[in-house]
Protein backbone atom coordinates (compact mmCIF):
# COMPACT_ATOMS: atom_id res chain seq x y z
CA UNK A 1 0.00 0.00 0.00
CA UNK A 2 0.86 3.76 -0.50
CA UNK A 3 0.32 7.32 0.97
CA UNK A 4 0.66 10.19 -1.58
CA UNK A 5 -0.58 13.92 -1.14
CA UNK A 6 -0.61 17.14 -2.82
CA UNK A 7 -1.88 20.02 -1.61
CA UNK A 8 -2.29 23.56 -3.46
CA UNK A 9 -1.98 27.02 -1.58
CA UNK A 10 -1.48 30.37 -1.93
CA UNK A 11 1.72 29.73 -0.67
CA UNK A 12 2.71 26.77 -3.63
CA UNK A 13 2.33 23.42 -3.37
CA UNK A 14 3.25 20.51 -0.57
CA UNK A 15 4.00 17.25 -2.11
CA UNK A 16 4.95 13.97 0.56
CA UNK A 17 5.02 10.05 -0.37
CA UNK A 18 6.16 7.24 1.59
CA UNK A 19 8.57 4.63 0.38
CA UNK A 20 6.86 1.40 1.39
CA UNK A 21 5.71 -1.51 -0.88
CA UNK A 22 4.84 -5.19 -0.53
CA UNK A 23 4.01 -8.47 -1.74
CA UNK A 24 2.63 -10.00 1.20
CA UNK A 25 3.30 -10.28 4.34
CA UNK A 26 6.45 -10.50 4.14
CA UNK A 27 7.75 -9.31 1.70
CA UNK A 28 8.26 -5.63 2.25
CA UNK A 29 11.11 -2.83 0.48
CA UNK A 30 11.32 0.59 0.06
CA UNK A 31 11.05 2.52 -3.38
CA UNK A 32 10.68 6.38 -3.76
CA UNK A 33 7.24 7.53 -5.23
CA UNK A 34 8.44 10.83 -6.28
CA UNK A 35 9.60 11.90 -9.56
CA UNK A 36 10.87 15.38 -9.92
CA UNK A 37 11.00 17.27 -13.25
CA UNK A 38 12.53 20.54 -13.20
CA UNK A 39 14.03 23.01 -15.82
CA UNK A 40 15.07 26.09 -13.28
CA UNK A 41 12.99 29.43 -14.85
CA UNK A 42 10.56 27.50 -16.64
CA UNK A 43 8.50 24.50 -14.96
CA UNK A 44 8.95 22.49 -11.77
CA UNK A 45 6.79 18.87 -12.64
CA UNK A 46 5.76 16.24 -9.23
CA UNK A 47 5.05 13.05 -9.62
CA UNK A 48 3.62 11.01 -6.53
CA UNK A 49 2.79 7.22 -7.61
CA UNK A 50 0.77 5.00 -5.76
CA UNK A 51 -0.01 1.14 -7.42
CA UNK A 52 1.31 -1.87 -8.51
CA UNK A 53 5.80 -0.93 -8.35
CA UNK A 54 5.76 -2.32 -11.97
CA UNK A 55 3.34 -0.80 -13.39
CA UNK A 56 4.13 2.98 -12.02
CA UNK A 57 7.84 2.49 -12.84
CA UNK A 58 6.84 1.67 -16.63
CA UNK A 59 4.62 4.56 -17.05
CA UNK A 60 7.28 6.96 -15.52
CA UNK A 61 9.80 5.45 -17.87
CA UNK A 62 7.76 5.93 -21.06
CA UNK A 63 7.62 9.59 -19.97
CA UNK A 64 11.12 9.95 -19.13
CA UNK A 65 11.77 8.52 -23.11
CA UNK A 66 9.04 11.13 -24.53
CA UNK A 67 10.67 13.57 -22.75
CA UNK A 68 13.86 14.34 -23.98
CA UNK A 69 15.41 17.68 -23.60
CA UNK A 70 15.11 18.89 -26.91
CA UNK A 71 11.72 16.87 -27.75
CA UNK A 72 8.51 19.37 -29.08
CA UNK A 73 5.96 16.92 -27.65
CA UNK A 74 7.13 15.95 -24.19
CA UNK A 75 6.54 16.82 -20.79
CA UNK A 76 9.18 19.65 -21.57
CA UNK A 77 7.47 20.79 -24.30
CA UNK A 78 3.86 21.11 -23.05
CA UNK A 79 2.12 24.47 -22.78
CA UNK A 80 0.16 24.08 -19.57
CA UNK A 81 -0.33 21.38 -16.66
CA UNK A 82 -3.39 20.11 -18.14
CA UNK A 83 -1.45 19.22 -21.73
CA UNK A 84 1.06 17.68 -19.21
CA UNK A 85 -1.87 15.57 -17.11
CA UNK A 86 -3.14 14.56 -20.37
CA UNK A 87 0.45 13.12 -20.99
CA UNK A 88 1.04 11.25 -18.27
CA UNK A 89 -2.67 9.39 -18.93
CA UNK A 90 -1.60 8.66 -22.24
CA UNK A 91 1.47 6.98 -21.26
CA UNK A 92 -1.04 5.19 -18.50
CA UNK A 93 -3.36 3.55 -21.19
CA UNK A 94 -0.13 2.51 -23.68
CA UNK A 95 1.01 0.67 -20.34
CA UNK A 96 -1.87 -0.88 -19.62
CA UNK A 97 -2.99 -1.76 -24.00
CA UNK A 98 0.39 -3.79 -23.17
CA UNK A 99 0.65 -5.59 -20.36
CA UNK A 100 -3.53 -5.49 -19.05
CA UNK A 101 -4.24 -8.60 -21.14
CA UNK A 102 -1.22 -10.26 -19.24
CA UNK A 103 -2.21 -9.27 -15.99
CA UNK A 104 -5.73 -10.16 -16.48
CA UNK A 105 -4.96 -13.58 -17.29
CA UNK A 106 -3.37 -14.36 -13.86
CA UNK A 107 -6.15 -12.62 -12.14
CA UNK A 108 -4.50 -9.24 -12.06
CA UNK A 109 -5.87 -5.89 -13.25
CA UNK A 110 -3.78 -2.88 -13.75
CA UNK A 111 -3.33 -0.36 -10.94
CA UNK A 112 -1.24 2.63 -11.37
CA UNK A 113 -2.70 6.33 -9.97
CA UNK A 114 -0.96 9.38 -9.51
CA UNK A 115 -0.79 12.90 -7.76
CA UNK A 116 0.76 15.17 -10.46
CA UNK A 117 1.79 18.99 -9.59
CA UNK A 118 3.85 21.68 -10.45
CA UNK A 119 4.21 25.16 -12.38
CA UNK A 120 4.93 25.89 -15.69
CA UNK A 121 6.33 29.85 -16.87
CA UNK A 122 3.31 32.06 -17.41
CA UNK A 123 0.62 29.67 -15.38
CA UNK A 124 -0.66 29.53 -11.83
CA UNK A 125 0.32 26.58 -9.55
CA UNK A 126 -2.05 23.33 -10.51
CA UNK A 127 -2.87 19.97 -9.05
CA UNK A 128 -3.99 16.95 -9.88
CA UNK A 129 -4.99 13.26 -8.97
CA UNK A 130 -4.92 11.12 -12.37
CA UNK A 131 -7.15 7.78 -12.02
CA UNK A 132 -6.02 3.90 -13.10
CA UNK A 133 -8.32 4.77 -16.05
CA UNK A 134 -6.16 7.95 -16.98
CA UNK A 135 -9.27 10.27 -16.24
CA UNK A 136 -7.99 13.48 -13.89
CA UNK A 137 -9.84 16.08 -11.60
CA UNK A 138 -8.13 19.12 -10.73
CA UNK A 139 -7.97 20.94 -7.07
CA UNK A 140 -9.55 23.91 -6.73
CA UNK A 141 -10.54 26.60 -4.24
CA UNK A 142 -13.37 24.00 -2.59
CA UNK A 143 -10.74 21.00 -2.75
CA UNK A 144 -6.72 22.18 -1.14
CA UNK A 145 -5.61 18.49 -1.23
CA UNK A 146 -5.89 15.64 -3.86
CA UNK A 147 -4.52 11.90 -1.88
CA UNK A 148 -4.06 8.77 -3.37
CA UNK A 149 -3.29 5.35 -1.76
CA UNK A 150 -3.99 4.89 2.03
CA UNK A 151 -5.94 7.94 2.40
CA UNK A 152 -8.55 7.17 5.15
CA UNK A 153 -6.57 7.97 7.94
CA UNK A 154 -4.64 11.14 7.32
CA UNK A 155 -7.57 12.59 5.38
CA UNK A 156 -9.61 13.59 9.20
CA UNK A 157 -6.53 15.91 9.61
CA UNK A 158 -5.72 17.52 6.38
CA UNK A 159 -9.35 18.38 6.48
CA UNK A 160 -9.19 20.59 9.75
CA UNK A 161 -6.03 21.93 9.41
CA UNK A 162 -5.45 22.26 5.28
CA UNK A 163 -7.79 25.88 4.67
CA UNK A 164 -7.47 28.57 2.64
CA UNK A 165 -5.64 30.67 4.88
CA UNK A 166 -2.85 27.99 5.86
CA UNK A 167 0.55 28.97 5.49
CA UNK A 168 2.95 26.53 3.69
CA UNK A 169 5.21 25.77 6.94
CA UNK A 170 1.49 25.18 8.56
CA UNK A 171 0.08 22.56 6.18
CA UNK A 172 3.43 21.09 5.65
CA UNK A 173 3.48 19.96 9.88
CA UNK A 174 0.15 18.78 9.22
CA UNK A 175 0.81 16.61 6.07
CA UNK A 176 3.92 14.88 8.28
CA UNK A 177 0.77 14.36 11.34
CA UNK A 178 -1.39 12.92 8.57
CA UNK A 179 1.95 10.56 7.58
CA UNK A 180 2.01 9.78 11.10
CA UNK A 181 -1.75 8.79 11.34
CA UNK A 182 -1.36 6.27 8.73
CA UNK A 183 1.45 4.66 9.39
CA UNK A 184 0.18 4.22 13.12
CA UNK A 185 -3.14 2.30 11.04
CA UNK A 186 -1.79 0.65 8.48
CA UNK A 187 1.42 -1.42 8.60
CA UNK A 188 1.67 -1.06 5.02
CA UNK A 189 2.28 2.86 4.69
CA UNK A 190 6.09 3.25 6.40
CA UNK A 191 9.32 5.59 6.54
CA UNK A 192 11.06 7.00 4.24
CA UNK A 193 8.83 10.09 3.81
CA UNK A 194 9.48 12.02 0.75
CA UNK A 195 9.01 15.52 0.99
CA UNK A 196 9.09 18.61 -0.96
CA UNK A 197 7.41 22.29 -0.64
CA UNK A 198 7.42 24.36 -3.69
CA UNK A 199 7.08 28.05 -3.73
CA UNK A 200 4.61 29.48 -6.21
CA UNK A 201 6.47 31.13 -9.05
CA UNK A 202 10.06 30.28 -8.18
CA UNK A 203 10.39 27.29 -11.01
CA UNK A 204 12.40 25.78 -8.94
CA UNK A 205 13.47 23.31 -6.50
CA UNK A 206 14.61 24.53 -2.83
CA UNK A 207 12.65 22.75 -0.18
CA UNK A 208 12.96 19.02 -0.56
CA UNK A 209 13.85 16.19 2.20
CA UNK A 210 13.68 12.84 3.02
CA UNK A 211 12.56 12.00 6.66
CA UNK A 212 13.93 8.42 7.75
CA UNK A 213 12.89 6.53 11.02
CA UNK A 214 14.16 8.27 13.86
CA UNK A 215 14.32 11.32 11.99
CA UNK A 216 14.99 13.84 15.02
CA UNK A 217 12.65 16.60 13.51
CA UNK A 218 9.83 14.29 12.40
CA UNK A 219 10.00 12.24 16.17
CA UNK A 220 9.38 15.49 17.93
CA UNK A 221 6.49 16.56 15.52
CA UNK A 222 4.89 13.24 16.75
CA UNK A 223 5.56 13.48 20.45
CA UNK A 224 4.36 17.09 20.32
CA UNK A 225 1.02 16.12 18.42
CA UNK A 226 0.18 13.47 20.55
CA UNK A 227 0.98 15.64 24.07
CA UNK A 228 -0.95 18.36 22.98
CA UNK A 229 -4.49 16.04 21.35
CA UNK A 230 -3.84 14.63 25.07
CA UNK A 231 -3.84 17.48 26.58
CA UNK A 232 -6.90 19.09 24.61
CA UNK A 233 -9.08 15.61 25.31
CA UNK A 234 -8.19 16.65 29.21
CA UNK A 235 -9.50 20.14 29.04
CA UNK A 236 -13.02 18.96 27.12
CA UNK A 237 -15.93 19.95 29.42
CA UNK A 238 -17.12 17.13 31.00
CA UNK A 239 -19.90 15.06 30.79
CA UNK A 240 -23.29 15.14 32.42
CA UNK A 241 -25.12 11.89 33.16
Amino acid sequence: MTYCVGVKLEEGLIFASDSRTHAGVDNYAKFCKMTVFERPGDRVLVLLSSGGLAATQAVINVLRKRSAPNDTAGIWAAPSMFDVANLVADAMRDIERRDGPYLESGGLKFNASFVLGGQIKGEEVRLFRLYAEGNFIEAGAETRFLQTGEAKYGKPILDLAVTANASLEDATKCVLVSFDSTMLSNLSVGMPIDLLCYQRDSLKVTMKRRFDSGDVYFESLKKQWIAGTRKVFRELPPMTW
